[in-house]
């Protein structure tokens, strides 16, 4: 059960609350609260965001509080919403470094951050994760279909609040595989247009030797 008052503490301590009161801002935030905060749920536009991503950034920290970003990535719907609170994706083997399972071990308090460049979207959840190890049905649960990649274990993620920024400075870019398809569907196109120029100019040409 979630201890603050409102869902949006989790990020507006109150040293975070008197810096927005000092610049300006804390009493649009006010209000933001008088609504209930920002949501603890996963919506069903909210999933639908999370599993079309092929990306993701997961931050913890370790004990001493010292903070650590992990890149995850791989074919959309890699992350899964389980239910209303749960996000889940297979770990897949890398480096070996275990920093990300040694932070969880020591602080389960974890961030996702969603960035969608090509609509400018990004989305912030805050939360708890942790690591499941040598859970078999799980892992082949959310492990995406013909990926070639090996899963080490898995990692569960339980939303405590999240939040949509707004686009501002958020540049435009897109996926290869978005642009690529793009291109072959105007090289299409184009081989159509030449085709009827083509048979249009045939039928002048066989017109005027008539």
């Amino acid at each position: 059960m979630n201890a603050h008052a409102f869902t949006s503490d989790v990020a507006f301590t109150p040293t975070v609350k008197a810096i927005q009161a000092r610049k300006g801002s804390r009493q649009a935030y006010a209000r933001v609260e008088e609504r209930g905060g920002w949501q603890a749920v996963i919506t069903p536009d909210l999933a639908a965001f999370i599993e079309a991503q092929t990306s993701v950034f997961l931050s913890t920290a370790n004990g001493d509080g010292q903070p650590y970003i992990q890149h995850r990535g791989g074919p959309a719907g890699f992350l899964k919403v389980l239910d209303e609170h749960t996000v889940g994706f297979a770990d897949f083997s890398g480096n070996k470094q275990f920093i990300t399972q040694g932070n969880l071990n020591d602080n389960p308090r974890a961030f996702l951050f969603l960035i969608d460049y090509a609509h400018r979207q990004r989305i912030k959840i805050w939360g708890t994760a942790r690591v499941v190890e040598d859970d078999a049905d799980l892992t082949a649960k959310l492990m995406p279909q013909d990926y070639k990649a090996r899963p080490e274990q898995v990692i569960l993620f339980t939303v405590s609040a999240w939040d949509a920024n707004c686009p501002q400075h958020i540049p435009q870019r897109f996926e290869a595989a978005d642009v690529a398809a793009a291109l072959a569907e105007r090289d299409r196109r184009i081989e159509r247009l030449e085709q009827e120029i083509a048979h249009l100019r045939g039928a002048s040409d066989a017109a005027a030797a008539g």
